[in-house]
């Protein structure tokens, strides 16, 4: 079975490149520092700096895996190559919410990248899988977790601006 594609933007490939870079080139020499203070100060049993120090090289080394292995199957959406007819991954889209009528704005962007609170929604979510193929003026309708969510799509550009 192939490998699940992961679907990034340049700002989310940057992103995990920067953050893999600092992992590996500034934070495992500060935990190793860590653990070589902790060493000296004798009995590791009962070392309690050592035992962080451990903990945090372990989840350091885990996620310098973890993003190795999303780079490695990574495909990177041009957004400057998005068409803006109908949204698609890359776009950022301008949504009037029926039910608390109000304008809400979403990037679209890969599950890698989702970040709901910076308004980033995942193409494999509800919402952002509903939203993908539609054009401006239509209106969608999404049943999630909260319940049944209508939005009317406004505006289709690309995420960079």
């Amino acid at each position: 079975m192939e490998a699940k594609k992961n679907i990034l933007t340049f700002a989310g490939l940057k992103a995990l490149e920067d953050e893999l870079f600092d992992l590996k080139v500034v934070k495992r020499k500060e935990v190793a520092q860590k653990i070589k203070e902790a060493r000296e100060q004798g009995d590791l049993s009962e070392n309690a700096e050592y035992d962080a120090a451990k903990d945090e090289q372990r989840d350091i080394e885990a996620r310098i895996e973890e993003i190795e292995k999303i780079l490695k199957n990574v495909e990177v959406v041009d957004e400057d190559e998005v068409d803006l007819d109908t949204i698609s991954i890359g776009c950022r889209v301008r949504l009037y919410d029926v039910d608390m009528d109000e304008e809400v704005e979403y990037r679209i962007v890969g599950s890698t990248e989702a970040d709901s609170l910076n308004f980033k929604i995942s193409n494999e979510s509800p919402v952002g899988s509903a939203l993908l193929g539609r054009k401006v003026g239509e209106t969608i309708e999404v049943e999630t977790q909260s319940g049944l969510l209508m939005f009317r799509i406004l505006e289709i550009q690309r995420a960079n601006i």
